[in-house]
């Protein structure tokens, strides 16, 4: 998968245009991601997703990086034995493309706020 472009509210993973937050993973593109709490990641929020033992998990937190990531659910990912990466939304996308090449990469991607 590669994600051909992104700008507030609206993410293009190989051709294909997304409206609402996204999760990538090796199977394909989870659309209508939605958290428990809008702007607070929390384990539920990614737990099925660690499942697929991704290296890497990189959380897109928004165009102007609004969302949270709260300490337990760091505490949880890094328990799992997975790379932790968060970081705006823009730069979470370059970061995958970069990092997806050469590992099993998931990214959990807001894309407004």
């Amino acid at each position: 998968m590669k994600i051909d472009h992104y700008e507030f509210g609206r993410i293009v993973i190989d051709g294909k245009e997304y409206t609402s937050d996204v999760i990538i993973t090796e199977d394909g593109v989870m659309s209508n991601w939605w958290r428990k709490e809008g702007h607070k990641l929390q384990i539920g929020d990614i737990s099925k997703i660690l499942d697929k033992n991704p290296d890497v998990l990189i959380v897109g937190t928004g165009y102007s990086g609004y969302m949270e990531v709260l300490p337990e659910t760091r505490g949880f990912i890094k328990s799992r034995g997975v790379e932790l990466i968060i970081e705006k939304t823009t730069e979470a996308c370059e970061l995958y493309n970069e990092i997806s090449e050469n590992k099993r990469v998931v990214a959990a991607l807001h894309l407004t706020c």
